[in-house]
């Protein structure tokens, strides 16, 4: 069985995470989505609350499964009996840095592949901080994200807003 692992923050998930998640979902047996933390990023969502609205908008996904850890990547795909870890480029500004993580995770893990795969066009300049900052201001993220996490993004901040 090949599985791959889809790391990342997820916060939110956009509909280029999904995108990067359904093409991955028909190549590999199995596509763990797999929520870290980012130490350099302060999250808008706690990690129970970005695993639940992953497990939701990812249901109609039989073949991929969401899951957390804490830790090196490379150490939490092995645990997983994964060999390939799934990276989505949006841009070539982001090809750098991921280069150097994956040839620093092969350093770790000769084992661990990883497969990068390129944004669609539509969906090149979407980020998560963008969106976060988009509904901040009152901005209209729709068709940026789904539309369970839209309305999340909108409660989350209204809550933080008091």
């Amino acid at each position: 069985m090949k599985i791959a692992v889809y790391p990342g923050s997820f916060d939110p998930i956009t509909n280029g995470h999904l995108d990067i998640i359904e093409r991955a979902a028909d190549v590999f047996d199995q596509v763990i989505v797999a929520v870290s933390v980012n130490s350099a990023k302060k999250p808008l969502f706690s990690m129970e609350e970005r695993v639940e609205l992953l497990r939701e908008v990812l249901r109609p996904y039989p073949n991929v499964r969401v899951d957390s850890f804490t830790g090196l990547t490379v150490d939490y795909v092995v645990s997983q009996k994964a060999r390939v870890i799934i990276r989505g480029l949006r841009a070539i500004s982001d090809f750098e840095n991921e280069l150097q993580m994956a040839v620093t995770n092969r350093k770790l893990k000769p084992s661990v592949e990883t497969f990068f795969m390129m944004a669609r066009a539509e969906y090149s300049f979407i980020s998560s901080s963008l969106i976060k900052e988009i509904a901040n201001y009152g901005g209209c993220i729709k068709g940026f994200v789904p539309e369970v996490v839209e309305i999340k993004i909108k409660e989350k901040l209204a809550q933080l807003k008091g």
